[in-house]
């Protein structure tokens, strides 16, 4: 029993021994612990400290040399169009502003339309603040790019363009008042054309004053030239009169009912006005001979002609060419019998024209 008393002591004291030395092990290694800590924990604070000083001396460098740089150099902006630099600008959005307010004139003032072909491009750059810029110039560059139409609207008579306003509004008042005016005294055409103008230089409107005054003066010259309300816009040729109307010759046993114009073999005849071919061809004492009906109950007489150059039923207008000057039928020489009737009943064409 002492044995067994002895032994059991002895595994105790060997438990104990090894209890302490293992608590020996932890303490050593937990004291080596906060012994890594504490170095580690002090060099981050010193290298902590050593990097700021360092930030703050690069940070105090750049700003030394931004002060500097700026003292010396500005931020602009370069201007692009179509890829090309046009110059420098301060202001970027002043600039668009100045774009924006031509590009809003459309519809105002007679401009139909506005176009930028190329819209200008933009990037910062730095320049001398010695280098002047050139704001202005470059505007007037985008200027010259940026296409303007301008419409205008022109009142006719017979095709013919008479007067130049600026509001559709103007030309049709001129119109209607035109139309009843002198709706029974002559015949005529009057309408309005929309013109378009790339510089505004090609037309120069006038005030609708003006333009009636204008258009008025050619109705009253047309209104003067015509044989029942028929306009004779045209002088069919340019030459000398031989024979008037209503004169006695031996080549004839009656008065004169036409006007003959002397003129060389083969000269154009045009057509005094508009109307339709109701005869062609040859025609006793006439010869070859044009008859155009022109309405209104007027038909004009193109006698003696060398050669007939349209057939009936055709449409004409004044200044087509009808035939040419020959001395067919009863003729003495190259020349053009002209005659007018109004319902079958002959006047003086002089009355009209070639006055």
């Amino acid at each position: 029993m002492w044995c067994s008393h002895k032994k059991f002591m002895q595994c105790l004291c060997i438990l104990n021994l090894l209890l302490v030395t293992i608590y020996g092990i932890i303490k050593s290694g937990y004291d080596e612990k906060r012994r890594v800590k504490f170095i580690l924990n002090k060099r981050i604070k010193y290298y902590t400290k050593v990097s700021f000083k360092l930030i703050m001396l690069i940070a105090l460098a750049l700003f030394i040399i931004g002060g500097i740089f700026l003292l010396k150099y500005q931020l602009v902006c370069e201007v692009y169009v179509a890829g090309e630099s046009i110059g420098f600008i301060k202001d970027k959005d002043s600039l668009e502003g100045q774009i924006q307010e031509i590009l809003d004139k459309e519809g105002t003032d007679n401009i139909a339309f506005v176009e930028l072909s190329d819209i200008p491009e933009y990037k910062l750059a730095f320049v001398s603040k010695n280098k002047e810029l050139n704001d202005t110039e470059v505007l007037a560059q985008i200027e010259d790019s940026v296409k303007i139409t301008y419409e205008y609207y022109a009142v006719t008579l017979n095709g013919k363009e008479q007067a130049v306003v600026a509001s559709l509004e103007d030309a049709e008042k001129l119109v209607s008042e035109m139309k009843k005016e002198y709706k029974d005294s002559v015949k005529f055409s009057i309408g309005i054309n929309k013109l378009h103008s790339e510089n505004g230089e090609d037309y120069t409107p006038v005030t609708v004053a003006k333009a009636e005054k204008k258009v008025t003066q050619e109705l009253q010259k047309m209104e003067g030239s015509s044989v029942n309300g028929v306009y004779l816009a045209q002088k069919p040729i340019t030459g000398i009169i031989t024979s008037r109307f209503g004169s006695m010759e031996s080549i004839r046993s009656f008065p004169h009912n036409g006007l003959d114009i002397a003129a060389p073999y083969g000269t154009k005849i045009k057509s005094a006005t508009e109307g339709k071919v109701s005869f062609s061809g040859w025609q006793g004492s006439y010869g070859n001979l044009v008859i155009i009906d022109c309405g209104n109950g007027v038909k004009i007489y193109y006698g003696h002609c060398s050669k007939l150059l349209v057939k009936v039923g055709t449409k004409v207008k004044a200044g087509d060419i009808l035939a040419e000057v020959g001395s067919t039928g009863n003729s003495n020489g190259n020349h053009l019998h002209f005659e007018i009737q109004i319902n079958g009943v002959s006047v003086n064409p002089q009355n009209y024209i070639y006055k």
